[in-house]
């Protein structure tokens, strides 16, 4: 996900911006299963800005974990924008972190539907406005991706990064 060879990775990036907003985030990763989180801790200093990596990879650990409705998982699928959005809201809310990112997917080599293939991922962002500023927000991204179980999950991870330095450049 560098725009250019020489850029620095992607989590470098999401780094530096949190710095410079004093920003903190915390992960609710499904597919991903915690790859988000040690891509963030690779990077030294990264306890100014990261909080937590929750691993919410069933459907009670999304529950427990970061709140996700039964009825939303029962009308939805884990799979699903609306998961990904409370997954992220609920990584945010619990953590008490200025933003929460989540993901939750199909990593394959199986389990995918037409509808959902395998490589299929919702990826959730959410930021913590000031209260009463109404700047509270959780946006959900759908990609599909190419490639090995491996290659699809570092994939997932990347684009997950990329979207929250996306959205921490922009608030």
């Amino acid at each position: 996900m560098r725009e250019f060879a020489d850029d620095p990775p992607v989590e470098e990036r999401v780094g530096e911006a949190l710095r410079r907003a004093d920003a903190t985030v915390t992960t609710a990763e499904s597919c991903t299963g915690g790859l988000i989180g040690s891509l963030l801790t690779d990077v030294p200093g990264s306890s100014d800005y990261f909080d937590r990596a929750l691993a919410t990879y069933s459907y009670e650990s999304k529950m427990e974990l970061v709140g996700v409705a039964r009825e939303t998982l029962d009308d939805h699928g884990a799979v699903s924008e609306p998961v990904a959005r409370q997954m992220a809201r609920g990584a945010r809310d619990t953590a008490g972190t200025t933003w929460g990112l989540s993901t939750t997917g199909i990593a394959g080599p199986s389990g995918g539907t037409p509808d959902k293939p395998v490589g299929t991922v919702y990826v959730g962002v959410a930021f913590r406005g000031e209260w009463g500023t109404g700047d509270s927000f959780a946006r959900v991204e759908r990609y599909e991706f190419d490639g090995s179980r491996t290659e699809v999950k570092e994939r997932i991870a990347r684009r997950a990064l990329a979207d929250l330095l996306a959205a921490v450049e922009s608030a």
